[in-house]
């Protein structure tokens, strides 16, 4: 019989038992990255979270299928991912070089940074440029349901029609009103129906780097559509957990939610879980303030804000001591206590491991003093 294992569901806003749809097997989405830049310590924390929870439902005994995708496409500048120019697009025209060496480059660095780290990889790493089928025929479908329509070559999702029979918030625990009144105007407001409606599919611009042919125009998916195809092509349009970091949780996800429901009739996952963000010296990590930094800068010190460098098992360690859920305060005080305590648990593995050797030598020599 299995342990009896309890989450914080986001969905619920409450701790619950893990019952998985069809044990003893398992299934969790999480966001992976869009890579056109370094994977940034915030990310990390994220992934080296649910590297944890992987492990652990392993070790429960679960047969678990863990999907974590790659974004190389679709995904703009804008927070709502409906406006500016495309990430790595705008990457490749500053670097000039193709799109795919900008997602080679940095898909190689984040493997390269998640093997540092020692995360074990997902059991499936779709991309999003790889599954430009599947993404149509979902856009087709929420089309057929009469929850989206086509404006000069884009979709877009009817927030509005769809929170007649729905509630659009569940996940962000907000109402339509609040968030009408809430929110700004994003790109293509013009062509939308309503001011929170998304795009599913985006007509390119003559000058747009990454597009394909469609029913609707030559263009590219939205970035929330990406998720919701690949966790439903190699998870099923119900799972187990869905997860990822929590500045998804109030538009990302939730759009995921409604694209779900709307083309299947389910939430996609039972249980959603989201980590909290990295901090340093009380203030949120950003480039203007200067207190932003890599995983290789940490690794050598390298940074006016560090004072030495930290082993990646020492940053793994110091990430892993706070609560997923809890906001984590980075400083070079908390590495070094980190640092210490990490030698202390290794000195200890050791000691442990000394005496298990001790103890089967003993075993081994004791029959010959018998005789």
């Amino acid at each position: 019989m299995k342990q009896n294992l309890f989450v914080y569901n986001t969905l619920t806003r409450k701790k619950e038992k893990f019952e998985p749809l069809n044990p003893p097997f398992a299934g969790m989405y999480v966001c992976g990255p869009t890579v056109y830049s370094d994977v940034h310590m915030g990310n990390c924390r994220t992934y080296i979270s649910f590297d944890l929870i992987f492990r652990y439902l392993l070790k429960l005994g679960y047969q678990v299928r863990y999907v974590r995708n790659v974004t190389d496409a679709g995904h703009l500048e804008g927070d709502g991912g409906d406006e500016g120019e495309d990430k790595i697009s705008k990457k490749a025209k500053i670097s000039r070089l193709e799109p795919m060496e900008i997602v080679q480059k940095y898909t190689v660095g984040f493997h390269d940074v998640m093997q540092i780290f020692n995360l074990l990889p997902p059991s499936i790493e779709p991309a999003a440029t790889g599954h430009i089928i599947e993404q149509i025929e979902l856009v087709q479908d929420i089309l057929d349901k009469g929850y989206a329509y086509v404006v000069n070559g884009s979709v877009y999702f009817d927030v509005e029609k769809y929170n007649q029979t729905q509630d659009y918030g569940i996940l962000n625990g907000r109402n339509l009103e609040d968030m009408l009144n809430n929110t700004r105007a994003l790109g293509g407001q013009h062509e939308k129906r309503g001011k929170l409606d998304f795009a599913l599919w985006i007509k390119a611009k003559p000058e747009h780097l990454m597009k394909w042919p469609s029913p609707w125009s030559i263009g590219f998916p939205g970035w929330h559509l990406e998720c919701s195809a690949m966790s439903n092509k190699y998870l099923g349009s119900q799972f187990d957990i869905h997860g990822g970091g929590i500045d998804l949780m109030p538009t990302h996800h939730t759009n995921e939610i409604a694209q779900n429901v709307a083309a299947c009739g389910k939430n996609p996952a039972t249980y959603w879980i989201h980590t909290n963000m990295l901090t340093v010296n009380g203030q949120k990590m950003s480039k203007s303030l200067g207190n932003s930094f890599l995983p290789h800068e940490l690794f050598t010190g390298e940074h006016s804000i560090l004072s030495k460098g930290y082993s990646p098992m020492t940053a793994r360690f110091f990430m892993l001591q706070a609560h997923y859920r809890s906001t984590l305060d980075f400083s070079n005080e908390a590495m070094e206590a980190s640092e210490k305590g990490f030698k202390r648990l290794m000195n200890a593995f050791s000691l442990v491991d000394g005496l298990k050797s001790s103890a089967a030598t003993e075993i081994e020599i004791q029959p010959l003093f018998d005789k």
